[in-house]
């Protein structure tokens, strides 16, 4: 029945295109003889009417304009229709050039007014039929279901009520958004107009709907025009801008959201599916990273690249950032079943076409690593796994050793027998000057992965890449901030004073990729955090979005440093030196000398501590590995409870 439907409508735009060609053609030579056609002249219309008309048609089907459908005429189409015009209007020409008339009795000028009003005809057509789709609708949308008899089978049940939305935003954003909001009835959205401080647009229309004022106005805007809801379509707006929009979003009173910074959007495109809540990372909003892609598909597309951790949050993030840049083959390395098996749903789902191979294991398991490197042979691997609670491992420092330690120099030894290319571990700030049993772990890591390649004992190139913290990431403090005020409060902070560098998943997950596309071996790579953020602000920011007043509604509690934590974090120390690389988020710092004793003896002698379970030989030997590991006092003080 659609088929038939479909072949119906066809014979029908047939019709008025024929129809318009002809229409065209007559007026052309109407218009050229100031409305009396000679009767030569004449004789030549109804000569050369099939001629055109077939030449036409032909040039029409020749750039698929009958493949289309009509009710979403775009400007491809206009162009096409422009096309096929003027190639139709030239064939023409050629045929009558070429025929025994050769123009004997063709005005020249008849073709060129021709070409004219068949674009405006045959282009009429196409968006006639667009608006009057669109105008039908419209009155759908603006339908008042209230006046509708309830018992109405057909509208029983729809009795809804249509939202008044302001956009902020006039720019493409805001236009992308605004059409699929417009032709999509169900989502239910009235747009009443655009605000944007270009006071150079304020006045003008988009798809008819205004731009009523600049962003500043927004409360007298909102109230004016009875808003129920604001969508903030801005995503280049910097974190300055977007704290400002959602200070005046807050001060009206209206429910807000917005479209995420195009460092969040898949492949850079909005869609309507992108709006969300506004959320913490929204107003520490960072430039979108640039990736050199040529660079990072030459050690990516169509290599085999293992990824330890693959379920953790930077573990999941690097897969789905590795598989857009499709390689043969990505292995996930994984302890914990059920994110491995979310992840892999993800990953087939997204990227169907990337042989992806879950692997249920552990790094502290050696024989199951070489098996898994034997089988699938990586090329590259990117070293995600690591215990990384603080206070966790302050109280079982030993569980640092074997998995941290252990189970990095276990995963090393595997990469460098199974000679893969690259290796890059993830690390910390925590690994700087390390006041705590993970940070000084993740150091020793740092130490293993890159003594391979001091001395020069390894053709793989090993690399690590230090970071400070992501916004999102299991054991983040933001979880646990947005939990306390959903309770109602207190929001605990550790200190008034400390502070953090804080980044986006996906933006530590890309620069990831990045450092180890640049680096030859041996190297530290440094991701520029940017400024570093209060906790304490955080949470008055949190409790603010959460549309409640700091110390008013919710309670801020300040219950002293953890075990183990610093009150503030750094990337590099000064002796470090760390040097500028070519992209400007990552610095470049050479790791640790040559040394064998570190291989070969004490991280024995850690292991057989960490079997024990001896806390304080444990901290003792790691400040013999890691001179500048100063354990703080709290983590001394704190003891483990059985």
């Amino acid at each position: 029945m659609n088929h038939a439907l479909l072949k119906k409508n066809l014979y029908y735009i047939l019709f008025f295109d024929m129809a318009a060609i002809i229409f065209s053609y007559y007026s052309a030579n109407l218009l050229r003889f100031e409305f009396s056609i000679p009767p030569q002249d004449l004789h030549a219309f109804y000569q050369s009417l099939p001629i055109i008309i077939v030449i036409k048609l032909f040039c029409l089907i020749l750039f698929n304009l009958y493949k289309g459908m009509w009710r979403y005429t775009s400007i491809s189409d206009l162009m096409n229709i422009i096309k096929a015009c003027v190639l139709s209007t030239l064939l023409v020409v050629v045929v009558i050039l070429y025929s025994p008339y050769r123009f004997v009795g063709f005005a020249r000028s008849v073709f060129l007014i021709d070409l004219a009003f068949s674009f405006i005809l045959i282009a009429g057509i196409r968006v006639g039929i667009r608006l009057y789709y669109q105008k039908q609708q419209s009155y759908s949308n603006n339908a008042d279901v209230s006046i509708l008899p309830e018992t109405h089978p057909h509208y029983a049940g729809q009795r809804t009520v249509r939202k008044n939305l302001l956009i902020i935003g006039a720019g493409d954003c805001g236009e992308k958004i605004f059409r699929e909001l417009r032709d999509n009835p169900q989502l239910n959205y009235k747009i009443l107009g655009f605000l944007d401080d270009n006071a150079s647009k304020i006045g003008k229309t988009i798809h008819g709907v205004p731009v009523v004022a600049i962003i500043s106005d927004l409360a007298s805007v909102a109230d004016r025009m009875q808003v129920d809801e604001i969508l903030i379509a801005i995503p280049s707006a910097s974190y300055q801008e977007m704290r400002r929009i959602v200070s005046l979003c807050k001060d009206c009173g209206v429910k807000f959201r917005t479209v995420p910074g195009y460092g969040e959007l898949i492949n850079g495109r909005v869609t309507v599916n992108s709006i969300r809540e506004v959320a913490y990372r929204d107003l520490i909003r960072r430039e979108t990273v640039k990736l050199d892609e040529k660079l990072i598909e030459s050690y990516i597309r169509g290599h085999r690249v293992l990824v330890t951790g693959g379920g953790g949050s930077i573990g999941s993030e690097l897969c789905r950032q590795i598989a857009s840049f499709n390689p043969q083959q990505l292995v996930i390395f994984e302890r914990a079943e059920s994110p491995l098996y979310e992840i892999e749903l993800d990953l087939r789902k997204s990227f169907g076409h990337i042989d992806v191979i879950p692997v249920l294991g552990d790094i502290q398991d050696r024989e199951h690593l070489t098996r898994c490197f034997e089988k699938f042979r990586p090329r590259t691997v990117f070293h995600a796994a690591a215990y990384k609670h603080v206070p966790m491992l302050e109280t079982q420092p030993w569980k640092a050793i074997e998995n941290n330690i252990r189970g990095t120099a276990n995963l090393v030894s595997v990469s460098n027998e199974s000679e893969v290319e690259h290796f890059l571990m993830v690390s910390t700030d925590k690994a700087v000057k390390p006041a705590n049993i993970m940070g000084a772990s993740k150091r020793v890591a740092e130490m293993i992965t890159l003594n391979h390649s001091a001395c020069a004992v390894s053709r793989t190139r090993f690399m690590a890449v230090r970071f400070g913290n992501v916004i999102g990431s299991a054991g983040s403090v933001v979880p646990l901030f947005k939990k306390q005020i959903e309770e109602g409060g207190p929001v605990t902070v550790t200190h008034p004073d400390v502070t953090r560098f804080f980044m986006t998943i996906r933006e530590a997950a890309q620069l990831i990729l990045q450092a180890g596309a640049m680096g030859s071996g041996g190297e530290i790579f440094i991701l520029d955090m940017g400024t570093p953020v209060k906790i304490v602000d955080m949470a008055r920011d949190l409790i603010s979005l959460s549309g409640f007043e700091p110390d008013e509604d919710i309670k801020i509690e300040f219950i002293g440093l953890r075990p183990g934590e610093k009150l503030y974090e750094e990337l590099i120390t000064a002796d470090e030196n760390a040097q500028p690389t070519q992209h400007p988020k990552i610095l470049m710092l050479k790791g640790t000398g040559c040394d064998l004793e570190l291989l070969n003896g004490k991280i024995q002698a850690l292991s057989a501590l960490a079997v024990t379970q001896d806390a304080a030989l444990i901290r003792s030997k790691l400040q013999e590995i890691v001179p500048d590991y100063a354990p703080s006092d709290t983590a001394m003080a704190y003891k483990h409870v059985a």
